[in-house]
């Protein structure tokens, strides 16, 4: 594989590595390339290498020892969850143990309300894209998310969206935007009546509930969400990395 040169060239080595430590190309635990080997099969300088390595390491992906190599951090599936995943909800709940399914639910255009406009940093009353999905895990529901995005932001006309993808790859499908980081609210709420309808859970049972706002490479909100999450289901670990 070579590298080509409209994108940056650090970012595209970022990219092909974690996609490789995501599919175990690379194994939890396994040892990666060699920087020369990496420079040489990716066509790019060892310096480049020594850069993307040094993210990589900075995020716990993978572990440097000195003399010895460089390996994947046996912890990994873990540190996916939560970090470059970035609330990857099917992942999450496949780590678990469950086979993800996501179900549409609806997709709505409508007006931004105050606090969506403030996430968003756009106008109240501006057109966002609502989309409402439902995770479950081995078909029992687990997860319902919501989801919403400036309409300007689309390439193609809402009825051409595919509801069942999740939102990195929806964003890069139908809006040309790619997820760099996520700022998130963690807390708790008692089940309301729309909620128990979908999670299947008893009237006035604690939920966690997710407050998400997403954010592209410019620092621009690209998404803001709010998930409820059955935890009697799956559990949420979090791994971070400390420099």
């Amino acid at each position: 594989m070579q590298i080509t040169r409209p994108t940056p060239i650090v970012e595209q080595v970022d990219s092909i590595l974690r996609d490789r430590i995501r599919a175990e190309h690379y194994p939890p635990g396994g040892r990666l390339p060699s920087e020369t080997e990496l420079s040489e099969e990716l066509g790019v300088s060892r310096a480049t290498i020594r850069t993307v390595l040094a993210r990589l390491a900075v995020e716990g992906l993978i572990l440097r020892k000195q003399g010895d190599g460089t390996y994947v951090n046996q912890h990994i599936r873990a540190i996916n969850t939560h970090s470059g995943g970035m609330w990857d909800f099917a992942r999450l709940i496949a780590s678990s143990g469950f086979e993800p399914h996501i179900q549409p639910v609806s997709m709505s255009i409508r007006p931004a309300d105050e606090l969506e406009a403030d996430m968003l940093a756009v106008e109240a009353g501006d057109r966002l894209l609502s989309i409402v999905r439902l995770f479950s895990a081995d078909r029992t529901p687990a997860i319902l998310a919501k989801n919403v995005l400036p309409l300007s932001l689309l390439k193609e006309t809402p009825d051409q969206i595919d509801g069942r993808l999740q939102i990195g790859d929806l964003l890069a499908r139908y809006c040309h935007q790619k997820i760099a980081y996520t700022l998130t609210d963690i807390s708790s709420m008692t089940a309301t009546p729309e909620v128990v309808e979908f999670l299947d859970r008893p009237a006035g049972s604690p939920l966690l509930v997710l407050q998400v706002t997403f954010y592209n490479r410019n620092n621009h909100p690209i998404v803001y969400g709010r998930s409820y999450f059955n935890d009697s289901l799956l559990r949420l670990r979090l791994v971070q990395a400390w420099g």
